[in-house]
């Protein structure tokens, strides 16, 4: 019993992991992209995906 909730607590600790990094990469790397973005001059043309 007491391996299946070592395991249990490795499974969780992971998935918190990965689930700030994915807030992380979605709030503070995409906001920059943008700002990098909108800072550039002559690109009015160009479609942003």
């Amino acid at each position: 019993m007491e391996t299946f909730l070592e395991i249990l607590q490795e499974v969780l600790k992971g998935m918190m992991r990965e689930v700030c990094a994915y807030f992380f990469r979605k709030n503070v790397l995409e906001d920059r992209k943008t700002t990098l973005r909108r800072h550039k001059e002559g690109t009015e043309n160009l479609p942003i995906f």
